[in-house]
């Protein structure tokens, strides 16, 4: 990501990467360590990113978005809006009711949060992006405090209800993101 967007030009095409990682905790350029209660086996990354401490692994989509925001006329606020609208929604099709937090970036149904946002931008552009728990293990999240957050609720598409696989959520992913964003 940082490679990419370092060697951008003015004319490189925006690019979406939709990816799953192995177990990682991740903490923000803000992030405090008090946040990680307790790693076990999985490893800790500092990243350049926004935000505090997340944790990304197997049965989440991670979806990075690498733009130009200049060129696109975008704030940073504006697109935070456009990728939690996405995920909003994308769940929406899907017959789940969620919503944005002015306060905490991210996604949430029903006071839980199903998708967290964090991003980096360098020269008007971006990358990092967003992860969406379809049906990963969420207790990796008791071990932290989601997001900075001590005792945030988190949920994931599975026990919604939401019985599409991580693929065809993917690609659904991707259309509402490139939509919002007008990437197509």
């Amino acid at each position: 990501m940082r490679a990419f967007t370092e060697g951008r030009e003015p004319d490189t095409a925006d690019e979406l990467w939709l990816c799953e990682h192995p177990a990682v905790y991740t903490l923000g350029q803000a992030g405090r360590h008090e946040h990680l209660h307790e790693a076990g086996d999985t490893p800790l990354v500092e990243t350049d990113r926004g935000g505090q401490i997340t944790w990304h692994g197997p049965g989440q989509l991670v979806l990075y978005v690498l733009l130009d925001l200049r060129r696109r006329g975008l704030g940073v606020r504006e697109l935070v809006v456009a990728l939690e609208n996405a995920v909003i929604d994308l769940l929406a099709a899907e017959g789940v009711r969620a919503a944005g937090r002015r306060d905490a970036p991210g996604v949430y149904v029903e006071g839980a949060k199903i998708a967290a946002l964090g991003l980096r931008v360098r020269r008007g552009r971006t990358y990092h992006g967003l992860a969406l728990n379809v049906d990963c293990d969420l207790a990796a999240f008791d071990r932290i405090d989601p997001c900075g957050y001590r005792g945030l609720a988190v949920t994931r598409t599975a026990d919604l209800g939401i019985g599409a696989s991580r693929a065809m959520l993917g690609e659904a992913l991707l259309e509402h993101v490139a939509t919002r964003l007008a990437l197509r």
